[in-house]
């Protein structure tokens, strides 16, 4: 068959798509590249090294109860699949206590089970507000491990078979239909033999028209059962990794970027907030990739020279072969055996990873700038320079500076160098939030760290405010959206005024004022930046 050269080197793409190779009567296998796959190896990895012996995926115990209580307690910032604000908010409701539990969550939070109607029946049926009933005794088989309400794609085939005289290949062309409807259309002429067929079966037409609804959700985004499982297994082997290694979690999912929902910057902050000890990019200790140290206690990350913006892997590669065999004693030493160039000294320093060498950062870029690189035949004569002792930087400049580096701090929060001004103003922490109850007035400020507006959501975008204490979530209404469509596109401090939702360990916050307060960043405003999805 005809092939081409893909746009990424060494990458081959086949010339005729899936439906050619069908009508061809080829078989067509989809192999999956999945960054979490890469992630969840590196912290396997970690793991064995800990350990010292070989430690892979089947060795991960199997049905925690701590993984499980981690996860009903949606404490899932990082892991596969339901690692995102809809997953968070479903999983204290869905309360995932066993593998397939985890199935059935990575598929009903998909288009299909949403446009379908079918999420708060299961729910209801879950927590035992409403009976397990099931339209009829036929339907029992297709949907008896979904409590009777249809959750992935092969239930709706069988259901066009049981209840509206579908035959199998008749099935097999709704299923046809289902996946090229976005591009051709097609799915209306099932409406009614879907409907008719199966109200003339006795089935109520609510039911009938609600299943056709989760057809075209199918359209949309489906899943097959089969491949929700193998979702659900990396969710578990991620989940599990989080709670019992956290720090090889955090140096596998660093090391693993770019990857997920989450900014390096909000996998360290919450990777703080559970006791990991994180220490900084530093030349005299670091390796180019993130790694553990103090190995048989509790590790701490040290986080690698590839978090440095700017700096080149060759160069990365040189300092740590130079250290390993010798340690500098200056930053002329390490410049000098590492071959470095002045604006990659200069790219250390900004990053502070000449500590140990130079002290704090300021001193560190003074001596960076008097390092010129000399001509070739004095490139190995050393500089003797007097020292001159510059006074070290206000906190809030280093902050800036560490976010400019390499995208995250490991100082305080910057909101805690705002927090006695927010204070005046009225605005509440997020750890402050914790304490109040659902339906109360709040006003809370926070670094946006997230947007997002599903296609499911009608309009309404979430937001995710950090602060100094933790993470809350924000619900912004279509309305209010129209209304201020500047300060919710453009802040990177926002107030969001509003009223405290809570229903059990679920919280947000229902905006109905929101306020820029981007200015009060200073320099900062510039190199926070969030993660907007569509």
């Amino acid at each position: 068959m005809p092939i081409e050269n893909a746009s990424m080197p060494d990458r081959t793409v086949i010339e005729w798509d899936k439906d050619d190779l069908d009508a061809l009567g080829l078989l067509k296998v989809d192999c999956l590249a999945l960054g979490m796959l890469t992630a969840i190896r590196k912290a396997l990895d970690f793991i064995g090294l800990r350990k010292g012996c070989v430690f892979g995926m089947q060795d991960i115990p199997a049905e925690d109860g701590d993984t499980y209580d981690m996860i009903c307690k949606a404490d899932t910032v990082g892991v596969f699949q339901i690692e995102s604000r809809a997953q968070m908010s479903m999983l204290p409701r869905l309360k995932p206590r066993c593998f397939y539990d985890l199935v059935i969550e990575v598929a009903i939070v998909r288009p299909g089970p949403i446009q379908g109607g079918m999420v708060h029946p299961y729910l209801a049926r879950r927590q035992g507000r409403e009976p397990v009933v099931y339209p009829s005794e036929a339907l029992k088989e297709a949907l008896g491990r979904t409590l009777g309400v249809p959750v992935f794609q092969k239930q709706v085939m069988q259901i066009s078979i049981l209840a509206a005289g579908f035959t199998p290949g008749e099935a097999d062309g709704l299923r046809r239909s289902m996946a090229a409807w976005k591009r051709k259309g097609g799915l209306e002429h099932y409406y009614s033999k879907i409907v008719d067929g199966m109200t003339s079966r006795g089935y109520e037409e609510s039911f009938a028209k609600a299943i056709f609804e989760q057809i075209k959700g199918f359209s949309e985004y489906g899943f097959p059962e089969s491949h929700a499982a193998s979702f659900a297994l990396l969710v578990y082997a991620s989940c599990w990794i989080k709670c019992h290694h956290p720090a090889e979690f955090l140096a596998a999912m660093l090391n693993s970027q770019p990857l997920g929902f989450y900014s390096p910057s909000q996998l360290v902050q919450d990777a703080r907030r559970h006791a990991v000890e994180v220490r900084p990019v530093d030349v005299m200790y670091s390796d180019v990739d993130c790694t553990l140290e103090d190995l048989h206690h509790e590790p701490a990350v040290r986080l690698g020279l590839r978090m440095i913006a700017g700096l080149k892997a060759s160069s990365a590669d040189r300092i740590v072969a130079a250290r390993s065999q010798q340690v500098f004693d200056s930053a002329e030493d390490l410049a000098l055996r590492a071959r470095l160039e002045l604006h990659e000294l200069k790219l250390l320093a900004a990053a502070d990873a000449l500590m140990s060498l130079s002290g704090h950062r300021r001193q560190q870029v003074w001596e960076a700038a008097g390092l010129h690189a000399a001509p070739g035949l004095l490139r190995e004569a050393p500089v003797d320079e007097d020292f001159l002792a510059l006074d070290e930087a206000p906190e809030g400049e280093e902050i800036v500076f560490d976010y400019a580096s390499t995208g995250l701090t490991l100082r305080r929060h910057p909101l805690a160098l705002l927090r006695e001004r927010l204070t005046l103003r009225g605005l509440m922490t997020a750890q402050d939030l914790e304490g109040i109850e659902d339906g109360e007035h709040v006003s809370h400020c926070g670094i946006v760290t997230l947007r997002q507006q599903p296609e499911t959501a009608k309009g309404t975008i979430f937001l995710s405010l950090e602060d100094e204490t933790g993470v809350v979530q924000v619900i912004v209404w279509k309305s209010l959206r129209e209304v201020q469509r500047q300060e919710l596109l453009g802040a990177r401090l926002m107030v969001v005024h509003g009223r405290w939702q809570r229903e059990g360990l679920v919280k947000n916050l229902i905006a109905v004022r929101l306020e820029d307060l981007t200015l009060l960043l200073g320099r900062l405003g510039a190199a926070t930046m969030s993660r907007d999805f569509r």
